[in-house]
């Protein structure tokens, strides 16, 4: 029988190391000898997306793509990351799972990223939205590939109405974040003299990704205490990066380490529906790691993307006075820098989400014409 998922694991993982230093996991702080179980349970509650096989083939019958082992590993790092923006928007931070665990709202998230064309956020429709970015199914997205191809799918999210903004050339420009997530409210009609108002402006919660390059070959070390200061931020989503060709979600860090969850491993594609049968629950747990994974900082790959989630206004502001104490003032040479506004020399802002699927169905990406891509080669270099 073939076997939903192999781990090797050590009777007791060696994924904590025990230490006085701090364990940051998403913003979260930790003591490594005395809230060792919190930390597991806290990691283990993240959504782990995989290699999946056996899955219906993507692009249509004809197609030959039944499993992303191999390429899709980049794919599943920015399923986890929005998965977890899912977790905290629906469900809150400190939401954990458990292998009872039946919450519907839960299982409604999990559908959304299960190995099917139906599927929002499938493997399916990431790499078939991938041809707009120039790659085609089968091919390896660089973090910023997978930023903008997320960008344009989670507008067809209604029930999350989450917004993302790519943030490039290692810039963040307060006013364009401002103005992508603020949604004008209806009207409103005053009673004494019957002049319309303005409704109060609402708020699309914000998946914030920053691409960047933080050295040619290997991470230049004046960016490593900034790139470990980020995991220490409370709308931390963490970071994707991970080794040449090889993509790893990190999630948090304790020393000159950082922990990661690994999305090589091939699972066997299938369904949680309900969680009422015993397939099903077993299915749910395929989704959950055992345990995590530490690698020295100095050894992951300089091509990054670091993510925030930001469910309000007030979040979004709270990351700025983060950014700007934490991230710039202290360092040398900080990982990003915070304007304002936009210099009058650079082009215009425009999200070209919808321009870009207009012509397009939800379930019709085949036919996007690819287009050239400039994203995961050319990062700005810092440093």
């Amino acid at each position: 029988m073939d076997s939903l998922f192999t781990q090797n694991i050590s009777e007791e993982p060696e994924d904590i190391p025990q230490t006085d230093e701090p364990v940051w996991i998403l913003g979260k702080k930790y003591n490594a000898i005395r809230e060792l179980d919190a930390i597991r349970r806290d990691i283990k509650s993240k959504l782990w997306f995989t290699y999946r096989k056996n899955f219906v083939p993507i692009g249509g019958y004809n197609s030959t793509f039944t499993s992303d082992k191999g390429w899709g590993c980049m794919l599943r790092c920015g399923q986890m990351v929005l998965g977890q923006a899912l977790i905290i928007l629906h469900l809150g931070r400190d939401w954990q799972w458990t292998p009872e665990t039946r919450n519907s709202t839960y299982l409604k998230i999990l559908e959304r990223f299960e190995d099917k064309r139906t599927a929002a956020f499938s493997i399916h429709q990431i790499a078939l939205m991938g041809a707009s970015e120039g790659k085609e199914v089968g091919q390896w997205f660089g973090p910023n590939t997978i930023a903008q191809v997320l960008k344009k799918l989670v507008v067809f999210d209604e029930w999350s109405s989450i917004t993302i903004h790519v943030a490039l050339d290692n810039t963040l420009i307060v006013n364009d974040i401002l103005k992508q997530c603020r949604i004008e409210g209806g009207t409103t009609v005053e009673a004494d003299d019957n002049i319309p108002l303005k409704a109060p402006s609402q708020w699309k919660p914000l998946l914030l990704l920053i691409p960047l390059r933080l050295g040619l070959n290997e991470i230049n070390p004046i960016y490593i205490n900034g790139l470990k200061t980020s995991f220490k931020i409370p709308q931390s989503l963490g970071v994707i990066g991970g080794k040449p060709n090889l993509a790893l979600y990190f999630i948090g860090c304790v020393g000159n380490e950082v922990i990661y969850l690994d999305p090589h491993t091939t699972q066997r594609s299938g369904s949680v529906g309900k969680k009422l049968e015993e397939e099903e629950i077993e299915m749910d747990i395929t989704y959950h790691c055992k345990s995590s994974t530490r690698i020295l900082i100095t050894g992951i790959d300089p091509s990054i993307a670091l993510c925030f989630f930001c469910a309000s206004e007030k979040d979004f502001r709270s990351l700025c006075k983060s950014i700007q104490e934490e991230l710039i003032a202290p360092e040398k040479q900080p990982l990003l820098e915070l304007c304002a506004e936009r210099l009058a020399q650079w082009s215009p802002t425009e999200d070209v989400a919808l321009e870009a699927i207009a012509a397009s169905s939800f379930v019709d990406f085949e036919h996007i014409d690819p287009q050239c891509d400039t994203s995961d080669e050319d990062f700005e270099l810092l440093g």
